[in-house]
């Protein structure tokens, strides 16, 4: 293996002169399996061929910045020819021309499509290169770009693992995985990259789209990032029960836009028990909504492996709980029991609480969340809170050693 750096390594035009001098067009490592450039620049990367040789199989460069000359393109294009086995391709930010689509096309059409199994390039495709690209029959991963109002080919990738979907348009890119052979899809990633992009009822289509398929057996992470404003409509996806890690970001610049509630979260828990991280928006807000102790106990109580959580709730109201019935008594209830939530994590963001309040929401989110011990916040106030939570967990694990000691009989 061999890794660059092209901001920090002496790698300068006399000692890439004296490489090639040296090379004589033979390889200058015969046996290197994995190249790895960070920070490649439009200058270094006509270069690279002189690193590569026929046993190279992972090639994997980041760009400090998009190349802005047509010379890097003809050189990725050439990456085949001098490494005819790829099986791991990482290529990304590159420009969205049409001499990086035609060059990153003619890369992938050269390229032992019976070899490769990772395709993370951040480039939009010509129409040939997709009708390769969706086929390739041993491709597990998969990064792709969709440009303007494309339609895909009926994808056919039985071994692909996981996938990621940049568009900036229509979705219209989905009707390509209508009845799409992926048998083994575990996680998808998609990324609306600009505000043009169709998303409104996407949850919908998507759904309406993996249910033709074999996706909501498989499934178990589902990330969704967008910087626009949002309202999603999450029992779209409650037919995905093997879902062990949901993420949808969405903003709340212009207003809040999350209409996340105790329905939401309910619904959620009891369709995927399996959950282990659980974020709906981004960092939550001042807005005064969300979430209750209803929901966030029957979180608990469903979703045991949950670790990590990030939604709107209402914090001011786990303090009433707290302040009027013990939401533990000592005799359990249907109502009201107690978990073993394995929850570590819980992002609130700037949500309002009052003063008073921290104490009994500080004593309830320990009691809901027994292993809780790191909670990102924005203020002052979340700041007590959580001191509040490590003080009571010492004091805890104190009483709990005090109740194994045994004192010797008179």
């Amino acid at each position: 293996m061999l890794r660059v750096d092209t901001s920090t390594d002496l790698v300068t035009p006399d000692v890439l002169l004296a490489l090639q001098f040296r090379t004589r067009n033979e390889p200058l490592l015969p046996r290197l399996e994995r190249f790895e450039c960070q920070n490649a620049t439009g200058g270094f990367i006509p270069s690279i061929p002189l690193f590569l040789s026929p046993k190279t199989t992972n090639i994997i460069i980041g760009f400090i910045q998009s190349p802005a000359t047509a010379m890097p393109m003809l050189t990725i294009a050439r990456f085949p020819t001098i490494c005819p086995h790829i099986r791991h391709l990482v290529l990304k930010p590159l420009p969205k021309d049409p001499i990086t689509t035609e060059a990153v096309s003619e890369m992938l059409l050269t390229c032992n499509q019976d070899a490769l199994q990772s395709f993370t390039v951040d480039s939009p495709l010509a129409e040939d290169a997709r009708g390769v690209l969706y086929k390739l029959p041993k491709l597990r991963e998969l990064w792709t770009t969709i440009q303007g109002p494309t339609s895909l080919p009926l994808v056919t990738l039985p071994d692909l693992e996981d996938i990621c979907v940049e568009w900036d348009s229509k979705c219209n890119w989905l009707q390509g995985f209508r009845g799409a052979t992926i048998g083994k899809l575990k996680t998808i990633t998609l990324r609306p990259t600009s505000e043009s992009a169709q998303i409104g009822k996407f949850l919908e289509e998507f759904q309406s789209v993996a249910l033709s398929t074999s996706t909501h057996n498989t499934l178990s992470k589902f990330s969704f990032y967008t910087s626009q404003s949002w309202t999603p409509n999450y029992s779209s996806l409650l037919a995905f029960k093997q879902m062990a890690n949901l993420e949808i970001e969405f903003s709340c610049y212009n207003g809040c836009s999350s209409r996340v509630n105790d329905d939401t979260v309910i619904n959620l828990a009891q369709a995927m028990p399996q959950l282990e991280i659980l974020q709906l928006g981004k960092q939550p807000c001042r807005a005064v909504g969300g979430v209750t102790f209803k929901g966030l106990i029957t979180l608990a109580l469903r979703c045991p492996r949950l670790s990590k959580l990030r939604v709107h709730f209402q914090a001011n109201r786990l303090a009433e709980v707290t302040s009027t019935t013990p939401p533990f008594p000592s005799k359990p209830t249907a109502v009201i029991s107690q978990t073993n939530c394995a929850l570590t994590d819980l992002q609130v963001g700037e949500t309002p609480i009052s003063g008073p309040a921290m104490l009994g929401v500080g004593l309830t989110l320990l009691q809901i969340f027994p292993e809780i011990h790191n909670l990102e916040y924005v203020g002052q106030r979340w700041g007590n809170v959580a001191e509040t939570i490590r003080l009571f967990k010492r004091i805890g694990g104190h009483i709990h050693h005090a109740s194994k000691t045994h004192l010797p009989p008179p």
